[in-house]
C-alpha cells in the first residue's frame, strides 16, 4: 500500500525552524526519497511506493540543513522582487534579458504588443493593469510556441532514440518547467520563454530523455550527460532565476 494512502503531509524541526512538507509519489524503482524545495518555498518529499513514513522523516532530517538553506535563499529572492503592477517602467524578462515595459493608451490602432530595442510596448484602448497583464501573457504564449518549436528542432538531433518530433503543449505551472506524457507529448511552461535559450534547451532535452527513460533513473542521468554534459550548471542557473520568471504567476 502506498504511503500516500496513510500520510500526505509531515513536519520536522531543524534548530528553531519547522519544516512542513508534503509527500508525493515518486514513479521509480529506486528505493530513495527525493527532497525538493520550490521557489515558493514549498517542500516536497517524493517517495517510492514502499517507503514508510519513518523512511521519509529520516530522509528529511538528513537534508534539513540543505532545505533550510534553500528556503532562506528563495525568501531573500522574494524580498528583492517588487510585485508586478503592469505599468510603464517595470522590467520584464524575455530570453534571459530584461526589457522595460511601456504601456501606451492608443485609441486609433488595434491592441498589440511589440518588442523593439529593449522596450516591451503594450498598446491598446483604455488599458488597465489586468488588461495589460492579459495582453502581455498572450504575447508570451505566442512567442513561447515559436521559440520552443525552433529550439526543439535544434536539439532533437542529439536524442537518437526519438524517432519523430513530439508535439508541444503549453501549460502554465507554478512549480514545474515541463513534463512528458506517457505518449511522448511535451508539456512546457510558457514562462520558460523568459529564460535564456540554453535553459530552454535544457528543459526540452530533459523531457526528451523521459521519452526513453520515464523515471529519474541512473540511465536517465546518463542520457542527460550525453546530450548536455554541463546540464547541472544550466539547471542551477535556471533554478536561481525561477522566482523572477514566475513572479507574476
Amino acid at each position: 500500500m502506498s504511503i500516500l494512502a496513510v500520510q500526505e503531509n509531515g513536519s520536522i524541526q531543524y534548530g528553531d525552524t519547522f519544516i512542513n512538507f508534503s509527500i508525493e509519489p515518486r514513479a521509480t524503482d529506486i528505493p530513495k526519497v527525493l527532497i525538493k524545495v520550490y521557489p515558493n518555498c514549498r517542500v516536497v518529499a517524493l517517495a517510492p511506493p514502499m517507503a514508510s513514513y519513518e523512511d521519509i522523516l529520516q530522509a528529511m532530517k538528513k537534508r534539513a540543513r540543505w532545505v533550510c538553506k534553500q528556503m532562506r535563499y528563495f525568501d531573500q529572492q522574494r524580498e528583492n522582487i517588487l510585485p508586478r503592477h503592469y505599468v510603464s517602467g517595470e522590467s520584464h524578462f524575455y530570453l534571459g534579458r530584461r526589457h522595460m515595459l511601456k504601456v501606451k493608451d492608443n485609441s486609433h490602432n488595434s491592441a498589440k504588443v511589440k518588442l523593439l530595442r529593449g522596450v516591451l510596448e503594450v498598446q491598446g484602448q483604455k488599458l488597465n493593469p489586468d488588461k495589460t497583464k492579459a495582453m502581455l501573457f498572450d504575447w508570451y504564449r505566442v512567442r513561447a510556441k515559436e521559440v520552443f518549436d525552433r529550439r526543439l528542432e535544434e536539439v532533437i538531433s542529439k536524442t537518437l532514440w526519438v524517432n519523430e518530433k513530439p508535439s508541444i503543449r503549453l501549460l502554465s505551472m507554478q512549480t514545474q518547467w515541463g513534463s512528458c506524457s506517457p505518449k511522448g507529448q511535451l508539456m512546457i511552461n510558457p514562462h520558460l520563454v523568459k529564460a535564456p535559450r540554453e535553459c530552454i534547451d535544457y528543459v526540452l532535452l530533459h523531457e526528451l530523455c523521459h521519452i526513453a527513460e520515464h523515471n529519474h533513473s541512473e540511465q536517465f542521468y546518463r542520457l542527460m550527460k550525453q546530450v548536455m554534459p554541463h546540464w547541472k550548471k544550466v539547471k542551477e542557473r535556471l533554478d536561481g532565476m525561477a522566482y523572477f520568471y514566475l513572479n507574476d504567476t
